[in-house]
């Protein structure tokens, strides 16, 4: 039976949360409130107050995470800072369900990918308090960034809520890669998400049970006009939003610039901190 594999949410990490804040609000999105870490280090630890803070948009179909550093001198446990080295941030990292955290730690110890045991993580909501677990994928594997399973066991404090611009769903996350690099990175998500890739023509897809992962290899082709990252690196995350022309209207009514993409536009990383969004069709 295949691993359950789904993109669960995007990473974007900042150290100017309130502009980043501000600007997702002006592309239409609906945060949930400021909401601080509390994370453990190491399996059944105790949660440690950490040095960032989230604000997330919630959507029928994973969500993006916005993530701010609001104090650089409180520990750092996940290791979050040296993501954003010598810069203001960006589109740092991806999240999977991938069911079972326990099955998922057994499964990445035996392929050799597993960073850590399971993790714990929890921060007020409301009246609440999500919890969640994970297994990272080891950061020497990950040139990229942070790589890591969710299991949410407070799923009803991880709805969707309306949104401005239309936005359903987390509908995929693109992933720079050297044609020097690909095979090697395809086969290690290959082995994460237990599924093969397909090819496409700016490079290959992963399609997941809700979402996908692309490896691009020709930005030009899938991004025109963005400008590559260091490679490996994460380049855009793509929102369906329910009307297209709709969303374009908003977010340039806003300020903001958008490009023309195949299906859709294009919100540069220039213009988002590092962290670019596709909009596309919902279907």
């Amino acid at each position: 039976m295949a691993t359950p594999a789904r993109l669960d949410h995007s990473i974007v990490i900042t150290r100017r949360p309130e502009d980043a804040w501000a600007l997702f609000t002006r592309l239409g999105f609906t945060l949930s409130p400021v909401s601080r870490h509390r994370v453990t280090t190491t399996p059944d630890g105790p949660p440690v107050l950490g040095c960032t803070a989230n604000r997330c948009a919630y959507l029928d179909g994973g969500f993006v995470e916005l993530i701010g550093i609001i104090d650089e001198a409180a520990p750092d446990p996940w290791r979050v800072l040296p993501l954003i080295a010598g810069g203001d941030g960006g589109l740092r990292g991806v999240s999977f369900g991938l069911g079972d955290s326990d099955r998922v730690l057994d499964r990445l110890r035996d392929t050799g990918l597993a960073g850590s045991g399971v993790l714990s993580l929890e921060r007020p909501v409301g009246s609440g308090v999500l919890r969640a677990r994970s297994v990272h994928v080891d950061r020497a594997r990950t040139p990229e960034g942070i790589v890591h399973s969710a299991e949410h066991l407070t799923p009803e404090l991880v709805r969707a809520v309306p949104h401005a611009n239309g936005a359903r769903a987390l509908t995929g996350v693109l992933l720079f890669a050297d044609g020097s690099e690909v095979d090697s990175i395809r086969d290690r998500y290959a082995t994460l998400l237990d599924r093969e890739s397909r090819k496409v023509d700016h490079g290959r897809v992963f399609d997941l049970d809700g979402g996908r992962l692309e490896l691009v290899v020709d930005l030009d082709a899938a991004l025109p006009g963005e400008t590559p990252p260091s490679s490996p690196g994460f380049v855009a995350q793509e929102v369906g939003v329910a009307d297209v022309d709709a969303a374009r209207a908003l977010v340039e009514g806003a300020g903001v610039p958008t490009r023309d993409v195949p299906g859709g536009f294009l919100v540069s990383a220039r213009e988002t901190f590092g962290a670019a969004v596709l909009f596309r069709s919902a279907g």
